[in-house]
């Protein structure tokens, strides 16, 4: 019976694979000798170098690497040539989706959709401030004031540094 261990992440595909704390167990875990089996090889890092340098870190711990859906054997001239055909349009394919992506958030502004918080009545946000005004004159703390109206007390606060630099900014 072989023993199986699994090491995944669930994270931004941002970081660089050996930043990844599902990589960091397994660069743990993994002896020489050892195979590493991936589904594909583009799982092994989100840009071509990053799947390239992933690849000769575990051919220097001497850990083989096996591509369950790609057949790639990085040990052999051929398999680190499909490697790197195969990481190279991974690449692509991603920098695609960002664009596709963008092009999506720019033409949804330009038929008028915003993005992000919805705007906040000013008159609202002033008479929430009264209320809590009135709360924190009355002996209750910041928090309670906050939570009356609904808010956090970071809001709160931030709220009231705004309406401070609004007045200062009029005088």
């Amino acid at each position: 019976m072989q023993k199986r261990d699994v090491f995944a992440d669930v994270t931004s595909g941002s970081r660089a694979a050996a930043e990844r704390p599902g990589m960091q167990k397994l660069l743990g875990y993994a002896e020489r000798g050892d195979t590493v089996v991936v589904w594909r090889v583009d799982r092994l890092g989100r840009s071509l170098i990053d799947v390239l340098n992933t690849v000769n870190l575990l051919r220097e711990r001497g850990i083989q690497l096996r591509s369950v859906s790609d057949g790639i054997d990085p040990a052999t001239s051929t398999g680190r040539l499909m490697l790197n055909m195969l990481a190279t349009l991974a690449e692509y394919e991603r920098e695609l989706i960002v664009e596709r992506v963008n092009a999506g958030i720019a033409a949804a502004r330009q038929n008028g959709t915003r993005f992000g918080r919805p705007v906040v009545d000013p008159s609202v946000v002033a008479d929430k401030l009264a209320i809590a005004a009135d709360a924190r004159a009355k002996g209750r703390s910041a928090e309670d004031a906050a939570r009356l109206v609904g808010w956090s007390r970071a809001t709160l606060y931030r709220h009231q540094k705004a309406q401070a630099a609004r007045q200062d900014s009029k005088m």
